[in-house]
Order: structure tokens, then C-alpha cells, then sequence
């Protein structure tokens, strides 16, 4: 069973529409554009077209839905201007947050982001952006977690919850970027390993983030 099939079996139908119908924005099922048609998903959940509608006006409170005249509901485009804020202060917590935990980090932590990094290596041959994006959320995880600053890893957060309502995975754009990231990452943990300064921690997430904002950038100006 699906994670988007156990979510959309607790609660109201509302917010079993909300949860269905959110998954698939996220998940990249319904792209950018894409029409949703209220009767249709009703029918695909088996449920009337009120709950729908209920959670299509919800979603358009978040900004993933809007309306266009002789249209109807869509699915949001992604902002770049807000993909590009998120990004450069995500690039500055995150980086500050990954060098204060460095010292806490232990061969157990280092070893569980290895292997999530060894899964994204895997994931290059068959590439699925999505699945990459998740795990390279959870890679990070590892490295930022344990922050002893409440509230640099709320700013963390923050960041990664905003790009996931951007619906942001870069790696759909520039494929390309994610060898590289695959690399930057064995590089970030070597750092870790061998107790290197906080500064070069710190820069070096820093310039591992940017990259994937500088790739997307490069991109979009084609």
C-alpha cells in the first residue's frame, strides 16, 4: 500500500481529498498546468465532487491551485523568485546548521548517511527525481539534526517545508546536477570524518547548496 493510500484513509472526506490531491501535486503527478478536473478525481476516490471542491479551495489558500477564467482550477506554476529566496537562505542555515552538528556527529550517523548516499548513487542509473530529492532530503537530515541551536534548525526546516510546497526537485530540471551532488555529499562527510574547521564545513555546504540553485538558474535562462 501506497503512502498516499494509508494518508487519504484517516480523517474527513475533505481532508481525505486534501491529502490525495496534495500527494500528487507534490509527488509531481499533476504538473504545473495541469487541470484539475473535480469531477474526474471525485470519481477516482470514490467520493462527490463536494469534498473535492472543499479541498481544491484549501489548496488554493496554500498557493498550489489557482483559478483561470474559462478554465477552471489548475495546479500552480513554481515561482522561481521564491525558489531562489528559499534556496539562498536555506544555503546560509543549512550550512551553519551542518557545521555546529559536525561535532556531534558520530560513526553510526556517518555511516547511515553513506548509505542513504549509496542509495542515491543507485538511483542515478534508473533516475526517478523524486525519489532522489526525498532521499537526498534524508542525507542532509543527518548532517543537520543535531544542531544544538533550536533556532537555526527551525530556520532549517522551514526551508526544506517551503521547497516541498514549492514542489521544488531541481534534479527534474537539471539531471545533471545530481552526479555532482552524489560526489559533493562523500566529500562533505570526508570533511566531517577528519574533524575539519567549522568555517570549511560551513563553506563547503554552502557551495554544495548554491551549486544546485546555480544549475537551476543556468537552466531556466535557456
Amino acid at each position: 500500500m501506497t503512502e498516499t493510500a494509508v494518508e487519504i484513509k484517516a480523517g474527513s472526506k475533505s481532508e481525505q481529498a486534501y491529502a490525495a490531491v496534495k500527494a500528487r501535486i507534490v509527488e509531481g503527478t499533476y504538473t504545473p498546468g495541469y487541470r484539475l478536473v473535480l469531477a474526474k478525481i471525485a470519481e477516482d476516490l470514490g467520493f462527490s465532487v463536494v469534498p473535492v471542491r472543499e479541498a481544491i479551495r484549501r489548496l488554493e489558500a496554500e498557493g498550489l491551485v489557482k483559478f483561470e477564467r474559462n478554465v477552471g482550477a489548475t495546479v500552480s506554476g513554481i515561482d522561481p523568485t521564491e525558489y531562489l529566496y528559499t534556496m539562498q537562505t536555506l544555503s546560509i542555515v543549512e550550512g551553519a546548521a551542518t557545521a555546529l552538528s559536525a561535532p556531534l556527529i558520530g560513526g553510526a550517523d556517518i555511516a547511515r548517511a553513506r548509505a542513504v548516499n549509496q542509495e542515491m548513487r543507485e538511483c542515478l542509473e534508473h533516475f526517478d527525481p523524486v525519489r532522489f530529492t526525498q532521499l537526498n532530503q534524508d542525507f542532509h537530515s543527518v548532517l543537520f539534526e543535531h544542531c544544538p541551536n533550536p533556532h537555526i534548525l527551525d530556520l532549517v526546516h522551514r526551508g526544506w517545508n517551503r521547497l516541498a510546497s514549492l514542489r521544488s526537485s531541481t534534479f527534474r530540471f537539471v539531471p545533471g546536477r545530481a552526479k555532482e551532488s552524489v560526489e559533493e555529499h562523500e566529500a562533505l562527510l570526508q570533511l566531517i570524518e577528519n574533524n575539519a574547521d567549522a568555517d570549511e564545513i560551513e563553506k563547503a555546504a554552502r557551495r554544495h547548496r548554491s551549486a544546485t540553485l546555480d544549475a537551476y538558474l543556468a537552466q531556466t535562462k535557456h
